[in-house]
């Protein structure tokens, strides 16, 4: 099983946005028991919150209902997971910095939009309008999309190498 962590700096808006774009990606392809996905913010500003109420606008407005509770990145998300996905450079570099205090962290460490080229954004809407909400859940749709095709890739050429 692949586990994803998606990851912002509150846990409200951008990483539970792609958590749950992504968990409706994995079930439209069949691969709920292929991979597992959560979503955590750098910060504890928002700790057992729901997400933000544009961001669960947005969100049933595509057909995803977001029901998790932010939640602070831990040390123990670095073995858990195996894929750590910041939405911007800032969290990135905090979760770069997080990560040489693990031993044997095996998670890798990226920007969410790495398979759609280097050093790409997700905006944080939260100062914003509902329209960069809406622009968000694009931009995060698409990239999500490009992840999942690596992500399958990854499983295929693991698969076949077992057998081989």
């Amino acid at each position: 099983m692949k586990k994803v962590l998606f990851v912002c700096l509150g846990n409200i808006c951008r990483s539970p946005l792609a958590e749950g774009i992504f968990k409706k990606l994995i079930e439209e392809a069949g691969l709920q028991n292929q991979i597992s996905v959560d979503s955590a913010g750098t910060s504890s500003y928002h700790i057992g919150e729901l997400p933000d109420y544009r961001t669960c606008q947005v969100a049933e407005k595509n057909g995803i209902i977001l029901t998790h509770r932010a939640r602070q990145v831990r040390k123990e998300d670095f073995l858990e997971f195996d894929y750590i996905l910041a939405a911007d450079k800032s969290n990135l570099q905090h979760l770069q910095n997080l990560q040489k205090q693990v031993l044997n962290g095996k998670a890798k460490v990226c920007l969410i939009r790495d398979w759609e080229g280097k050093n790409l954004e997700v905006p944080d809407p939260y100062y914003g309008t509902m329209r960069d909400f809406e622009d968000g859940y694009a931009l995060l749709e698409k990239s999500l999309k490009s992840f999942l095709d690596h992500l399958l890739k990854t499983i295929h050429q693991e698969q076949e190498s077992l057998r081989a």
